[in-house]
């Protein structure tokens, strides 16, 4: 049992679905005793709607309520969450999902799987370790800082922060979340990673997995063993599972524990809450092997402007930054003009990998062929490419989605100049 702060008191909180197309409405009831807003993660709606304090919208003070309305146009699987301080590391968090009204998969299930790391309430709090981060190398560690942990996949440094639980939607492996189905049906599992400070490698025991989306968008489809999912990533997959019981496991890459649930067909023993499928080991699907559907393509065409953002700072004084410059809400650090193919290149001269995030828009990463995202990881000494279509004025955030790199300084503001 721990204390902390939710949506409508459960984690994760309950999905809302729309058709796409749709208008949302949600009321948010700030019952909390801190400020707070909601951010619609991947969600292309207007700028006033985004939720960024001090930038969108003023904060939501502790007692007062704030309505958001607008169009979820783009079918998709997204989620939302706090941008006010390291309040997503507690409990406030849940998916939105936007349907299609001519959906072209076919399935017999559908299972939503939040992927989360979890420290509040087991003795500190996110503020607590955030604190403690800032003190950099130098200061006192606590007990839930890094050490010595560390990911191929990754480059490196897996991440500043070791959790004591890691679970898949809200529960621990030793009592795990349960679909069950029957054997050869087809299950869709909509992946979403709200962690904090966590990357995590899933496998599904004795199956392949069929990718079909990435951050709510269309990609030809490609079969893998396993996926690596970043803070903020979402992606989509289908499975047909045999006869049995069988383990979906989310590693926590480079932390040496997982997350668990399980996809029941029939009988047979529960795996224990410590099993770790071959499959975790086997392909893992990389976003230069993913394509754009042809529906969600980006057209081809040259870029009119290119922006460099350079991703600087380290754990030594923690400073996490772009381009060397801690963030300011009242500062615009890069322009961009309606009408305009923008390329965006993140160059990461860290040691550690981040996974970056830009709001109101989805880019192609890569090439404009490659996969429609909104969250990518860039690795340790990467330069990742993406390019967008201009086609969405307002002020719109780009950040890591490591909330403490985010909170330390590591975002920045896009504009849209008026001609």
């Amino acid at each position: 049992m721990v204390s902390t702060w939710a949506y409508d008191g459960r984690i994760p909180g309950v999905p809302i679905r729309v058709s796409a197309g749709e208008q949302v409405k949600a009321v948010l009831a700030n019952r909390l005793a801190a400020d707070t807003s909601i951010h619609w993660h991947g969600v292309a709606l207007r700028n006033d709607a985004d939720g960024v304090p001090h930038v969108t919208q003023d904060p939501i003070a502790a007692g007062a309520s704030f309505t958001y309305r607008f169009t979820a146009a783009s079918p998709g699987t997204y989620w939302f969450h706090p941008h006010t301080g390291v309040q997503l590391d507690r409990g406030l968090y849940a998916p939105l999902i936007v349907t299609d009204p001519r959906e072209p998969l076919k399935y017999d299930h559908e299972w939503i799987v939040v992927l989360d790391d979890w420290l509040d309430g087991t003795g500190t709090t996110p503020e607590d370790t955030f604190a403690e981060l800032t003190k950099g190398m130098g200061g006192m560690m606590g007990g839930h800082m890094m050490g010595g942990a560390s990911s191929v996949l990754l480059g490196g440094d897996a991440g500043d922060v070791v959790y004591p639980h890691y679970l898949l939607n809200g529960r621990l492996p030793t009592d795990p979340d349960v679909l069950t189905a029957k054997a050869g049906d087809r299950v869709r599992i909509r992946f979403i990673n709200a962690g904090g400070d966590t990357a995590f490698r899933v496998a599904l025991g004795g199956h392949a997995m069929t990718v079909t989306h990435t951050d709510g968008y269309p990609v030809a489809p490609i079969d893998t063993d396993a996926l690596l999912i970043g803070m903020g990533e979402r992606y989509d997959v289908l499975v047909r599972p045999g006869d049995g019981v069988f383990p979906l496991v989310a590693l926590a890459e480079g932390k040496n524990a997982t997350a668990l649930g399980l996809i029941r067909t029939g009988g047979g023993a529960t795996p224990p809450a410590s099993v770790r499928p071959p499959e975790l080991e086997r392909r893992i699907v990389a976003y230069r092997q993913l394509r754009a559907a042809e529906a969600v393509k980006l057209a081809a065409r040259q870029p009119d402007t290119t922006l460099r953002l350079k991703l600087t700072g380290g754990m030594m004084a923690y400073d996490w930054r772009f381009d060397g410059r801690t963030f300011d809400h009242a500062r615009v650090d890069h322009s961009v003009r309606s009408g305009q193919r923008v390329r965006i290149e993140f160059a990461n001269t860290t040691t550690m990998w981040h996974p970056v995030h830009l709001h109101g828009h989805t880019f192609a990463t890569g090439e404009s062929t490659g996969p429609r995202k909104d969250t990518a990881i860039v690795l340790p000494g990467q330069t990742l490419p993406v390019e967008f279509d201009a086609d969405n004025p307002g002020l719109w955030m780009v950040h890591c989605h490591n909330i403490y790199h985010a909170e330390a300084g590591m975002m920045a503001l896009l504009g849209y100049q008026i001609s």
